[in-house]
């Protein structure tokens, strides 16, 4: 039995719905298994990826990343045309589907900086290239009340969905205050060359305000965006 609240009271009614062995065995659910089995595996690609980004989404995601995440893990998945319902999967040349995922809804990159930036990747070297332009905050950043300052994170990270070959190389600008202008900058990191896997390129920001010396993080985070700007796909 189950109990449910309505206006006149509390109710009870026999469980119903269709039996978990049944949906497993029964022709008639073959749809749902190969829905369920596809829905699984895109839970578990995001899972992996959210595991390797965690160091850099920590306090840059919003309470629904996780499902957003997982939806267009869905949608990489659904592109898979090599294989049958109920079996695709995660395919490399499928991954450019994530270019533009902002971590942080409420925090979007396109609509928090407005500073021309490029990112390159070599293949035959493994080294990511960061080149963001000469900064004016008034003109090309938005900036949240109260930030005093802002600090740029970039990475490059090799997602491994049927092994252990995931790795992540980031690094965290200097603070930089919001009343200044800034040089335009070039950071490469070195993410290792022997791999064919697709390669995420990674730009976020971060608000800070200073105090007697101190960088504190704006709301835990709630301003700051960051998202996968490129894909390299060997």
């Amino acid at each position: 039995m189950t109990f449910f609240k309505t206006k006149d009271g509390y109710q009870a009614r026999e469980k119903g719905g269709v039996s978990a062995d049944r949906i497993a065995s029964d022709p008639a659910f073959s749809r749902t298994r190969e829905n369920n089995a596809e829905f699984g595996r895109a839970c578990e690609a995001s899972k992996q990826m959210r595991t390797v980004l965690r160091s850099i989404i920590l306090l840059t995601s919003d309470n629904k990343m996780t499902n957003r995440l997982t939806s267009r893990m869905s949608r990489i998945i659904k592109a898979d045309t090599m294989n049958v319902r109920g079996e695709r999967k995660v395919l490399s040349e499928n991954m450019g589907l994530l270019k533009h995922f902002n971590f942080n809804a409420a925090a979007v990159l396109s609509s928090t900086i407005f500073a021309d930036y490029q990112v390159d990747f070599d293949s035959s070297t493994g080294q990511a290239t960061f080149s963001i332009a000469a900064i004016n905050p008034d003109v090309a950043i938005v900036k949240p009340n109260g930030a005093t300052h802002y600090q740029f994170t970039v990475a490059a990270a090799r997602i491994d969905f049927e092994g252990e070959g995931s790795a992540l190389a980031t690094t965290e600008l200097p603070y930089h205050s919001l009343n200044s202008s800034t040089a335009a900058q070039e950071i490469n990191l070195e993410l290792g060359s022997d791999s064919e896997l697709p390669v995420l390129l990674i730009l976020g920001i971060g608000f800070y305000q200073e105090v007697n010396g101190v960088q504190y993080s704006l709301k835990n985070g709630a301003y700051n965006a960051i998202s996968i700007i490129s894909v390299q796909i060997s």
